[in-house]
């Protein structure tokens, strides 16, 4: 379970002080498919982060199964956030030159994986999205649909317990979003894990399971999930 407890965001100081985020509160629970909605500039990405502890705000607290990640040093957080979360972004950001074996790899290395175990990892995740025939293949010869794969298969490899997609389609054309969209969610329901897409696709939101709508940095409404 993920509760967001009164945060507050600023940004700047003084006259020039701009609020990203003013006392969000809301659950969300283990394993469920979430959507954090809103325009450009309302604050879903600025949430995202520090909900990943990417972030830190100024008031608030990140409880995840209990544990307030706030309250961690930043080497803590950044261990936390390595063993338990996983990142996909709307600009893929593999390696062009590297292959998708070595790219899927790159995430067991950090974590210091043994390089006997990484193989059937790798493969099992490039298996996952539909790419073990491209094992070889570098990152940049592979379309946009088949780069936001890799990513996904990337941050799948070390099987996070939550996984946050910002705006995972809106590089990509209906055909191969619906592809995405369809590989997130079952990794989703197949694995348990809880899955956070940040988007202002509406039509995206709806398939999950909750919807958390944001504007002016303030919650507006919850959909399918516990408000605080």
């Amino acid at each position: 379970m993920i509760e967001v407890q009164g945060v507050t965001k600023t940004y700047g100081k003084k006259k020039n002080v701009f609020t990203a985020l003013d006392d969000v509160s809301f659950t969300i629970p283990t394993g469920a498919s979430v959507a954090i909605i809103g325009k450009s500039g309302s604050g879903k990405s600025t949430l995202m982060h520090v909900m990943s502890g990417l972030d830190r705000p100024e008031q608030g607290k990140i409880v995840i199964d209990g544990e307030n990640i706030l309250t961690f040093k930043q080497k803590a957080v950044d261990k936390f956030r390595s063993n338990e979360m996983s990142f996909v972004f709307q600009s893929f950001f593999v390696q062009g030159n590297e292959s998708c074996y070595n790219n899927v790899s790159l995430p067991l290395e950090i974590a210091d994986v043994p390089l006997r175990k990484r193989r059937a990892m790798i493969m099992g995740a490039l298996k996952a999205v539909e790419l073990d025939d491209k094992v070889k293949s570098r990152a940049k010869d592979l379309s946009g649909g088949q780069k936001q794969r890799l990513a996904i298969a990337r941050a799948i490899v070390t099987k996070p317990k939550i996984l946050f997609a910002d705006e995972p389609t809106g590089n990509l054309d209906s055909t191969t979003g619906a592809t995405i969209e369809r590989l997130l969610f079952n990794y989703n329901k197949q694995n348990g894990t809880t899955l956070i897409v940040v988007t202002h696709d509406v039509d995206l939101a709806k398939k999950c399971d909750m919807q958390v709508f944001i504007k002016d940095g303030e919650i507006t409404r919850v959909l399918g999930g516990a408000v605080s």
